[in-house]
């Protein structure tokens, strides 16, 4: 079975909607202003008391400071640090010192984005096109990549399959696929969440 992350709640009926069909995972972007689906921390600790238990929260930060980010895990907000920004080998390692799972995003465009992402010390990593733009790189550049991952950029219902049979990633990250006009669409979630879990 692969698992799936819901990514960008910001609201309590996102929170419902991924309740009512269990992704494995549920992402909110943290402090990022740029980013229309941006919380604020206190908004992320109402939510996460709102979340199913059996949904992991993750909490999508970027560059944020250290103890930010510390804050939130080790307060109950979020169960898994995201990083999305430029955070060093050195941030990632202070974050895990600390007992927190850590998984750091990596746009990927060449070979050498490649190499980064497979040496990297986070727990997982997650290969994306960019940050939450919405669209797929080139697969090709991850045949056989060696370690588990998370697959991000531009996945929907309707390309989940092929990027299974292709890639067999660890665990699929959908956002903008998962909405209809802005919204988080329930119907979309559960779309998903049943094809995710049934490779």
């Amino acid at each position: 079975m692969s698992l799936i992350k819901i990514c960008g709640l910001k609201s309590e009926a996102d929170v419902d909607a991924v309740n009512l069909y269990l992704p494995d995972f549920a992402g909110f972007i943290v402090n990022y202003e740029k980013s229309r689906r941006n919380i604020s921390p206190e908004k992320l600790a109402d939510l996460k008391k709102r979340l199913d238990s059996r949904i992991k929260a993750v909490a999508v930060t970027v560059d944020e400071p250290l103890e930010s980010v510390r804050k939130i895990i080790k307060s109950g907000s979020a169960d898994i640090a995201q990083l999305h920004g430029n955070e060093n080998d050195d941030y990632i390692m202070s974050l895990k010192a600390d007992g927190i799972e850590v998984w750091k995003a990596y746009v990927i465009k060449t070979a050498e984005d490649v190499k980064r992402a497979l040496n990297s010390p986070a727990d997982m990593v997650l290969l994306d096109a960019g940050r939450g733009n919405g669209t797929a790189f080139n697969w090709s550049l991850i045949n056989n990549f060696g370690r588990n991952y998370i697959l991000a950029g531009g996945l929907d219902a309707g390309n989940l399959e092929i990027a299974y049979k292709m890639l067999s990633p660890c665990v699929f990250d959908v956002s903008s696929g998962a909405e209809t006009d802005g919204v988080k669409d329930p119907f979309k979630i559960r779309k998903l969440v049943e094809l995710a879990h049934s490779f």
